[in-house]
């Protein structure tokens, strides 16, 4: 997998993440912390996060690939990267994050997300550890991010899982239609799974980078076939 140098403006977000409008008390500080509470703690943190919103396209197996990060983490991953998806992508970021993001192939933001994505193409990688920024997601830990974080922890590299039974892991049985909306959602998509979520008869179910995008990703993890051609 190759770094794409050419710089420029330029995306979609893979499934086109929307704002998530869950409702807890605890305000979102983009790791899950608690918010600090110093005076001008919480301004002065988040300025010198919005310092460096940095990103670069990566070359792979399904089609080139965006990726931005922030001093928290790695912030979106978008599907299909061309440059006119770039340009509405990067709006979104500088949109939401509130600061205008670089094109930093070179970046140290960026070096582990290109190291991990690197070897997960290669078959020598089942499992990310990166730090993620949700802020993507808007502010709140709302029923989006709880479903995302309950697939990243808990459906393994080579498995699946039904909408419905996410919607049990986080005490919403009946939210299987919901738990949908929240896959379309994911800001990082490949890093948080939603390629492993499918339909409960065996369908395998929507997905925001193309059905064929995650055939190819099931495939990589050896779920379905690889294709003949």
């Amino acid at each position: 997998m190759n770094t794409e140098r050419t710089a420029g403006p330029a995306a979609e977000t893979g499934t086109g993440p929307a704002t998530d409008t869950g409702t807890d008390a605890v305000p979102d500080t983009g790791t899950g912390a608690a918010p600090e509470t110093g005076e001008g703690a919480g301004q002065s943190a988040g300025r010198r996060e919005a310092e460096r919103l940095v990103w670069t396209v990566v070359r792979t197996d399904i089609g080139p690939l965006l990726l931005a990060a922030t001093e928290v983490g790695l912030v979106n991953v978008v599907f299909h990267a061309s440059e006119r998806v770039r340009g509405k992508a990067l709006e979104r970021l500088a949109g939401r994050l509130g600061t205008p993001p670089v094109h930093e192939p070179d970046s140290p933001l960026l070096a582990e997300p290109l190291r991990q994505l690197t070897a997960y193409f290669a078959g020598e990688l089942h499992d990310f550890s990166l730090p993620l920024d949700w802020r993507m997601l808007g502010g709140a830990r709302g029923f989006n991010r709880q479903v995302l974080e309950a697939l990243a922890a808990g459906v393994p590299f080579g498995s699946v899982a039904g909408y419905g039974d996410l919607a049990s892991r986080v005490g919403q049985p009946r939210a299987a239609q919901a738990v949908g909306i929240a896959m379309g959602s994911n800001p990082l998509p490949v890093v948080v799974p939603c390629h492993r979520v499918v339909e409960s008869d065996g369908g395998i179910g929507g997905f925001g980078g193309g059905l064929e995008t995650k055939r190819q990703l099931l495939a990589l993890e050896g779920v379905l076939p690889q294709p003949l051609f």
